[in-house]
């Protein structure tokens, strides 16, 4: 047994020689790339490092990455911020000073009452295409509504439209396996969002594109929360509908859509980009603007705006989301507009279909409703993403209210700064407060709170 601590000296010195590579490359790589983590996600990196080198450094080099641009390096300013005038200028000045691109005007909104309504104005958007139509998703069903999506993009392509449909690489085996052959043979271009399988110079796979956007001849936008899959409209014998919020418009704003899309086609293709630069006339109101977050930022765009919201609301904030699992800033910022004494009114699903944010989001509903925040529970689920305050800002589009949808995925906001509009994004939210019960809080266990404490910590995205 004499080669037994001389093994054990050397094993140990092997692991910690580990240890101090995958540490190294860990703090250089972060410093380097400028990569600003939640502190749950940087001490669970540590860990893995310390205690499981081996396989903490293959996977970091795989999914660490969180931001695609250097967090430093701010692009122009969209506008100039010190022109900016008028109720709700802070939004505005904020999204120019993080490089988002300028208001633009738009016409003809409607907010979609129910996904009947929804499927309809998507079939009026894609079938209204002469020249170009791009549609992006997240899922695509392997269902009837799927097929009859691909119809009608099949139909779009044979009549001499051309057509670009974009799905994300991990959306594809969650909606249900599709083969694209038939599409590409009747001309549609279809393109994978990174997929499973891909040169890691292609982008990380944790990092998912999340965004719905489909834009008919850069004039027709259609977008909200709504993946391309029966249970997001009509449901079917299987499935009941969701509520979710979608809605569409004409116009520049549309244009601006499309421009995200290229951009996002680019990146995904390797295709070089369309033209896609126009110099706008200043807009006439009403006026809105794209909020795109996601790797391809250098700053969490959406995340800073419902923060300094957060602190610039003087009445009320009232929000949907299915999954509510906010980091501690916007935690923080919710509860301050509340001890404020702003109505924050929070619309959650009763179940929504994760059982894991459903069981940590109480931790932060405990805090929310101790403030005098109120949190309402729909009977169904409830997909909707949407945040209004007072009269002067909705943002309406992709993103959720959790850690994923905040700092890794590709996410697109449609912010709406005309005071009419804002309140009727406030009205389809209330109609959905109407049908809701208030949350009331209880005070955890032990065991309770031990549980979500490790959900939050295990399951944090890295």
């Amino acid at each position: 047994m004499t080669w037994t601590f001389p093994l054990v000296a050397e094993l140990l010195s092997l692991h910690g020689l580990a240890v101090m590579v995958g540490l190294l490359i860990y703090v250089l790589a972060s410093h380097a790339l400028k990569q600003r983590r939640h502190p749950a996600a940087a001490v669970g990196w540590v860990m893995v490092m310390v205690l499981l080198p081996y396989v903490g450094l293959p996977l970091y080099l795989l999914f660490g990455t969180r931001k695609l641009v250097h967090s430093g390096n701010h692009p122009p300013l969209a506008a100039p911020a010190g022109n900016i005038r008028g109720e709700g200028a802070w939004a505005r000045k904020l999204a120019a000073a993080m490089g988002q691109p300028p208001v633009a005007e738009y016409a003809n909104l409607r907010i979609h009452a129910d996904g009947a309504q929804a499927q309809r104005a998507l079939w009026e958007v894609i079938d209204s295409a002469e020249r170009e139509l791009v549609v992006c998703t997240f899922i695509l069903g392997n269902d009837e509504f799927g097929d009859a999506l691909v119809a009608r993009l099949v139909s779009r392509a044979r009549a001499g439209v051309r057509v670009r449909f974009m799905l994300d690489g991990v959306g594809r085996w969650i909606g249900g396996y599709r083969n694209f052959n038939a599409m590409k043979a009747a001309g549609v271009h279809v393109g994978l969002f990174v997929p499973l399988l891909h040169s890691p110079l292609r982008g990380r796979t944790n990092l998912r594109d999340h965004r719905k956007i489909v834009v008919a001849d850069g004039a027709r936008l259609w977008c909200g929360g709504r993946n391309l899959a029966a249970e997001y409209f009509t449901g079917s014998a299987a499935q009941k509908p969701w509520q979710d919020l979608t809605f569409d418009l004409q116009g520049a704003l549309a244009r601006q859509a499309g421009e995200l899309f290229e951009r996002d086609w680019t990146f995904a293709t390797g295709l070089p980009p369309a033209d896609i630069a126009h110099a706008d006339p200043a807009p006439a109101e009403p006026f809105g603007q794209v909020i795109a977050s996601g790797p391809d930022q250098s700053d969490d765009t959406v995340h800073a705006l419902l923060v300094a919201g957060c602190f610039n609301a003087r009445h009320r904030i009232i929000a949907a989301t299915p999954y509510f699992v906010p980091d501690e800033v916007l935690l923080m910022a919710l509860t301050q507009a509340a001890w404020r004494g702003v109505a924050v009114d929070l619309i959650l699903p009763r179940r929504s279909n994760h059982l894991m944010a459903d069981h940590v989001r109480h931790r932060a509903l405990r805090d929310l409703a101790a403030a005098g925040g109120r949190v309402w529970f729909v009977p169904y689920m409830n997909h909707a993403k949407a945040i209004v305050i007072d009269d002067m800002l909705a943002l309406a589009g992709s993103l959720n209210l959790d850690s994923r949808s905040l700092f890794l995925n590709y996410e697109m906001m449609i912010a709406f700064y005309a005071g009419e509009d804002v309140r009727r994004f406030a009205g389809w939210l209330e109609t959905q407060r109407e049908k809701a019960t208030l949350y009331e809080p209880h005070v955890p266990g032990l065991m309770r709170e031990l549980s979500e404490g490790l959900v939050l910590w295990l399951g944090f995205q890295l």
